[in-house]
């Protein structure tokens, strides 16, 4: 006994849950397959007791032990002390059955913070107790055997919201058992039951009933898409070069939206570089190995987010990414789990994707179910490909950045960007379908005009109608989020009922205005969307009458229906409580006469019911098989032989009531998840509406004109075009100067090369065409006071001097890496822009490949392009193509006073930007201009104009002498 007191001994149970939740990595862990391990164990220690100490620190609460054979037989026959330094003699001997049971569940999800239903409270415990104590400022403290923590279950979904948000992956175990039940059961001594009810890791943007208008709150939270990405590297040529084929999934699990696409990349992942870009993830799905060149852009891409931020990247077994496991889970799934009859003719749309999607779609499937999110991938026909050469303008990641679509490229956040000047909308939805807009510009002239027919309709009528749309959209909560939550049955019935009443309200309001939006809106895309939405609307109101406000309102989901007559579950375990009830009104009677008072009334105190309270002084009246409940000075209260046993029956009722209604919810939304795309669909048109509204809000802000857009023409024409985002920057105080553009194939020049001095407006003069033409094909008004557009297929874009650590590619490589992919790609019906092509190389060097590269566009690509150059000699191309090439610049001043004023050589000349684009070409970039606006020292500045002179006369004697 002494023995065992002086060292703690551990069996081998023990010994593989103190493996299993090792937490200690500084100390050395030998660590063993548990099935070998238990093979090679003694049979001494199988004979091993339970511990009797625990370490009494969360990281060391389950220390690193050393499992080997010989060093756990030692333990067990106490000869060594190894143990002794690692347990706490202050914990208790034994684990409590919830903290086994808590065990248990950690094996399951390793990775998950779990928060533990007890009672009235969530706890954490032992390295999540940390955790949670760390990321949500609450105490932590020991106790048993782990460290732990608490919230209050009232406050569970802030908590929980606060740790996802902070990029950690976390589970919600709820009790699966009632005191009442349990007590009644044959189990009533047992443990409560309980299970994972929810895996979360994607924050909401906001709570579903946070009526606020969109401009309150922040613009630059993700689209929570869920992406998942395969790649399919088969033909070893290609591993080689780094080329390959790419098979993507994106889900955004709050709306419902399931994207796909597949593509061949080349080394650089440029590809999936702008897939990427555009979806904005806030997860990524991996297979555990991925291509060296997949693995340095995912990492270039979440090493640009912040802390808070960050990109959670899951990885999953290469199994699931895997042809033949992904074919025999994917057919599983849709021919046994799907819940209809049509499971094999969606199997056959799935089997027709490529093999990377489909791959991919197994991972997803596979993870989806552990959040038990996986019915949003039920109906493969609501499955949409992300790029449609077709139908959409190519804009890849690049353009995407130089452009500054989405985001700036200062603090990547939206404000200075092409959405930031267009996002009006008054929904979060809305705002959703317009990004989309944003980052896919159509290839249709008719779509287009169809757009401009409504914006422009909406901008010039005087009816009152459009007032009125335009208000119903102002404070709606998120109703596509909210449908999605119904149609995972994950609402609550608050939410629901919030859902439904605005959806009802909308039908209502829509419906009074049809015949004058019959009569005033005459744009078929306007007219027909607003139209087809009350009808879409039409069983919503149905799903709404059955409810109880209050009741809704509140949560009671005893009272939530009105009428039981559907519902005769509930109804039956009704009918039972009253009559539980009447018994016990009646036997008040008997009562009043065992205790000889007539006036004698049940009481409630402190949750009790149906208590008798006496008088002190009357307490011998009192039978004496009555059971004192509570006292006071004054009175005592019993409960009656009669009321113990019915009083009991009848909780066992009311929490019976509880989960028959809990079921009877689950399927009432079921129900009502039979109309969800129908509703869907109206939430569609609500969200064009709003677009429509907000393309509308744009076109007032002055000076717009409605762009004439047209198909089969090359040409790019803009009146006095301004850039869009400065524009607005600036305000009316400093006015924007607007330029001119004139490409066009049949009647002018389809190239532009433009010269100018540092920081005299050129890359914003060219950011300008891009921008102008990529509204244009939204849908919207454009900056200027004339624009007449051909339809382009794609930009393409290659600015900016910057490496890329990351992709371990230097400056000039990135430079030549991004225009490969452009020559690669660009068309006769592209736009391209190229600006200062060659500067990361030697003069020479960069000379001959700005001058080669622009020669291939101009012969042999044919696009309109818009060429950024200090080369002089690419500008002799407009002596070899006079048709097609034109020189331009960016005009200046070179202020002469002072210049006179400065005769010595030594001082670098001064000039005024005059940021106006001119015929011509300039000979200078006066680059020791910005050098001085830069405040480099006085004695390096005239050390360099010096320097300057010099070679310039250096290099003009040479000329010279070869004349």
């Amino acid at each position: 006994l002494c023995l065992l007191i002086e060292k703690p001994r551990i069996c081998l149970q023990t010994l593989d849950r103190l493996r299993e939740f090792c937490s200690d990595s500084d100390q050395p862990c030998n660590r063993v397959r548990e099935d070998s391990f238990r093979e090679k164990e003694s049979p001494n220690l199988e004979k091993c007791p339970s511990i009797i100490g625990r370490s009494s620190q969360l990281k060391n609460t389950l220390p690193s032990w050393d499992t080997s054979p010989n060093v756990a037989q030692k333990s067990c026959e106490n000869t060594q002390n190894t143990s002794d330094t690692n347990l706490n003699k202050r914990t208790k001997s034994i684990y409590t059955p919830l903290e086994l049971q808590f065990i248990e569940m950690k094996k399951q999800y390793k990775d998950a913070v779990l928060c533990v239903e007890c009672g009235y409270k969530y706890r954490f415990f032992g390295e999540d107790a940390e955790i949670a104590a760390k990321e949500l400022n609450i105490y932590c403290h020991q106790d048993h055997n782990f460290m732990t923590a608490s919230i209050p279950s009232h406050r569970l979904f802030v908590h929980v919201r606060r740790l996802v948000a902070k990029g950690y992956k976390v589970g919600v175990i709820k009790q699966m058992e009632t005191a009442a039940l349990k007590a009644a059961g044959e189990n009533k001594s047992s443990l409560f039951s309980r299970k994972l009810t929810h895996l979360l890791n994607v924050n909401p943007l906001l709570k579903l009933d946070d009526s606020v208008d969109v401009e309150e709150v922040t613009t630059d939270v993700p689209d929570n898409y869920l992406l998942c990405i395969c790649e399919n590297g088969e033909n070893l040529k290609d591993r080689k070069k780094g080329d390959t084929v790419i098979g993507i999934m994106a889900i955004q699990p709050t709306t419902g939206e399931v994207i796909f696409d597949s593509f061949r990349d080349c080394a650089s992942r440029l590809e999936l570089e702008s897939r990427v870009l555009r979806l904005q993830p806030v997860e990524i799905i991996l297979p555990s190995s991925l291509s060296d060149q997949s693995e340095k852009l995912i990492n270039s891409i979440t090493s640009m987010r912040l802390r808070d931020d960050r990109i959670r990247i899951e990885r999953m077994e290469t199994l699931h990414f895997e042809y033949s496991h992904a074919f025999q889970l994917i057919t599983d799934f849709y021919a046994k789990e799907v819940p209809d009859t049509t499971g094999p003719q969606k199997l056959s749309v799935i089997l027709s994707l490529d093999k990377p999607v489909i791959c991919s779609l197994a991972a997803v499937i596979a993870y989806l179910k552990e959040f038990n999110l996986e019915r949003m991938l039920y109906n493969p026909s609501n499955f949409k490909r992300l790029s449609s050469e077709t139908e959409y303008m190519t804009i890849n990641g690049t353009t995407m950045k130089n452009l500054e679509i989405l985001q700036n490229q200062t603090d990547m956040k939206t404000k200075g960007s092409l959405l930031w000047v267009l996002d009006h909308t008054k929904t979060s939805f809305g705002r959703r379908r317009l990004k989309k807009w944003v980052t896919q510009p159509l290839m249709k002239s008719s779509e287009i005009n169809a757009r401009l027919d409504a914006v422009s309709e909406i901008l010039l009528s005087e009816s009152s109608v459009f007032g009125q749309i335009r208000n119903l959209l102002c404070k709606l909560p998120d109703i596509e989020r909210g449908l999605c939550s119904v149609f995972h049955k994950k609402c609550s019935t608050q939410e629901f009922f919030l859902i439904v009443s605005t959806l009802s309200r909308l039908d209502l309001e829509i419906q009074a205005l049809v015949p004058v939006i019959h009569s005033h809106v005459k744009t078929p895309l306007l007219q027909n969307a607003l139209l087809e939405i009350p009808e879409l609307l039409s069983p919503v109101k149905h799903y709404l009458k059955i409810l109880n406000e209050e009741a809704a309102k509140t949560g009671d989901k005893t009272q939530l229906f009105k009428d039981l007559t559907d519902f005769p579950v509930i109804r039956k375990r009704k009918e039972e409580i009253l009559d539980v009830l009447s018994k016990i009104q009646l036997h008040l009677l008997d009562i009043r006469k065992q205790i000889k008072n007539p006036s004698a009334e049940y009481v409630t105190v402190s949750g009790q019911e149906f208590m008798i309270e006496v008088k002190n002084s009357h307490k011998s009246s009192v039978p004496s098989d009555w059971v004192m409940v509570s006292s006071t000075k004054a009175v005592s209260r019993f409960h009656s032989p009669f009321i113990i046993e019915n009083y009991r029956h009848l909780n066992q009722l009311r929490e019976q009531l509880v989960l028959d209604c809990s079921a009877e919810w689950l399927n009432f939304l079921d129900h009502f998840s039979e109309h969800y795309h129908p509703v869907s669909k109206a939430i569609g048109h609500l969200a064009t509406v709003d677009c429509l509204f907000s393309l509308a809000q744009v076109a007032k802000q002055g000076d717009y004109c409605r762009p004439t857009v047209q198909d089969n023409r090359q040409e790019i024409i803009i009146k006095n075009g301004r850039h869009p985002v400065i524009d607005v920057l600036l305000g009316e105080q400093d006015q924007y100067v607007p330029n001119t553009t004139n490409l066009s194939v049949s009647s002018g020049e389809r190239v532009m090369i433009i010269t100018g001095p540092n920081m005299g407006g050129k890359s914003s003069y060219i950011k300008q065409v891009a921008l102008i033409t990529v509204m244009a094909q939204i849908g919207s008004y454009v900056p200027a006071e004339e624009s007449t557009i051909g339809v382009v297929d794609g930009i393409f874009t290659r600015m900016g001097a910057a490496d890329n650590i990351y992709k371990g590619r230097s400056t000039f490589m990135e430079e030549l890496t991004d225009t490969a992919e452009i020559i690669r790609k660009a068309t006769s019906r592209s736009l391209v822009i190229l600006d200062e092509l060659g500067r990361g190389t030697s003069t020479h060097d960069g000379i001959a490949i700005a001058y080669a590269t622009l020669e291939h566009f101009i012969r042999d690509v044919e696009s309109l392009t818009l060429f950024v150059t200090h080369y002089p000699s690419v500008c002799e191309l407009e002596k070899v193509y006079p048709e097609k090439v034109g020189n331009y610049h960016m005009a200046f001043l070179v202020n002469e006073e002072e210049s006179a004023e400065q005769k010595d050589e030594e001082n670098p000349e001064f000039i005024t930007f005059l940021y106006q684009i001119t015929k011509g070409v300039s000979a200078r970039s006066y680059g020791l201009n910005v050098a001085k606006l830069a405040d480099i020292p006085e004695e390096i500045l005239k050390k360099a104009a010096h320097k300057s002179k010099e070679l310039e006369r250096i290099v003009n004697m040479k000329r010279s002498e070869q004349l």
